[in-house]
């Protein structure tokens, strides 16, 4: 099913955002090696709440949970991410792309587009690297030019895509001293040159690069179900205009329509007798973010009323009125959440909100 929606701006409370710890300016780079979410504490009057991704491929290590939890935060928040990721030749291999950037300045995030130097070798794989480590100075440099930056998220973001094609060759070259140093043979260096070569051509081809790679994983995804899925509907194709003149191609777990309504369910699953973790609910919200800010949708011409719904479901075992106190408490503040930015959620077959 191919739906198209708009967004004009984004409207939402987040509730359940875990309380972040302050760390000292001059603590940086021990704590960005340790905790993938935190306030830095320029100095007495300054304050940047920071996201960290492990990749900059979405669907890893919860990213879009550690940027939630900074959206609290009434100052400035900002996320880091590796242009690239190369865990070796029998590891994986990700890249940046354009609408990851373009959702992170729909949610008001700055963006830091940075790279690994350093890395340890696997213990289990002759040719794979692990343990990476950020390039902390040039962070600890952004993160000075954006202390003073007066502009929005938007504008910064865009002038870290400017700089793009700069920061792919220093990955690339960081890459080849790791590869050097460890005896670890890296992915194809003419590919991932290729990939690098086409991003500084512009913020126009990384936009078409990019858009056409979420087309690709848009289409896989539609008819693909993930682990921590349990679907029983049709999965939707999901193609968002917003205010920025950028499309997200992103995919409903299932899509229902009864009458003029449609609801847009994202499903989270656990096979265990209790609730889906934090991380994979709080992932799950970043796309209610999305869905309760759609206007105008439609399928083949036909209007509908977007609802929202976040999905979560257990193993058989599983009951309600038995779960535990801080399960409880999360189940309280979530519901409240929902009701505040106008989602439902569906517990297996009941509707909790």
């Amino acid at each position: 099913m191919d739906i198209f929606a708009r967004i004009t701006g984004v409207k939402y409370t987040p509730l359940l955002c875990s309380k972040l710890k302050s760390f000292s300016y001059k603590d940086f780079d021990a704590t960005l090696s340790d905790k993938a979410t935190f306030i830095l504490q320029i100095d007495p009057n300054k304050q940047i709440a920071l996201s960290c991704w492990v990749s900059p491929k979405r669907t890893r290590s919860y990213p879009y949970s550690r940027v939630y939890d900074t959206l609290s935060f009434s100052g400035k928040k900002a996320t880091i991410i590796p242009i690239l990721k190369d865990e070796g030749k029998q590891g994986d291999r990700d890249f940046l792309q354009w609408d990851t950037i373009s959702l992170m300045s729909l949610l008001g995030v700055y963006v830091i587009i940075s790279y690994y130097v350093d890395a340890s070798k696997s213990t289990r794989y002759r040719h794979k690297i692990t343990g990476q480590k950020f390039n902390s100075e040039h962070i600890m440099s952004e993160i000075d030019r954006l202390m003073s930056y007066q502009s929005d998220a938007l504008h910064w973001n865009i002038t870290q895509v400017e700089g793009i094609g700069e920061i792919g060759s220093q990955a690339l070259d960081a890459y080849s001293t790791i590869s050097e140093k460890l005896s670890v043979e890296m992915h194809s260096w003419e590919s991932a040159e290729r990939r690098i070569g086409i991003l500084r051509e512009g913020q126009a081809e990384f936009k078409a690069l990019s858009r056409d790679l979420a087309r690709q994983a848009q289409a896989r995804e539609s008819v693909t179900t993930q682990p921590k899925e349990f679907v029983t509907g049709i999965k939707g194709k999901l193609t968002i205009k917003n205010y920025l003149g950028g499309n997200y191609y992103l995919t409903c777990d299932e899509v229902e329509i009864h009458g003029e309504e449609i609801y847009l369910i994202e499903a989270k699953h656990t096979n265990k007798a209790e609730l889906p973790s934090l991380g994979d609910i709080k992932d799950g919200l970043v796309k209610m973010i999305l869905f309760t800010n759609l206007e105008h949708l439609n399928i083949d011409e036909t209007n509908y009323n977007p609802v929202p719904i976040l999905k979560l479901t257990t193993g058989e075992d599983f009951n309600l009125n038995s779960v535990s106190r801080s399960q409880a408490d999360r189940l309280t503040t979530l519901k409240q959440e929902a009701e505040t930015n106008g989602f439902r959620i569906l517990i297996n077959d009941e509707f909790f909100v």
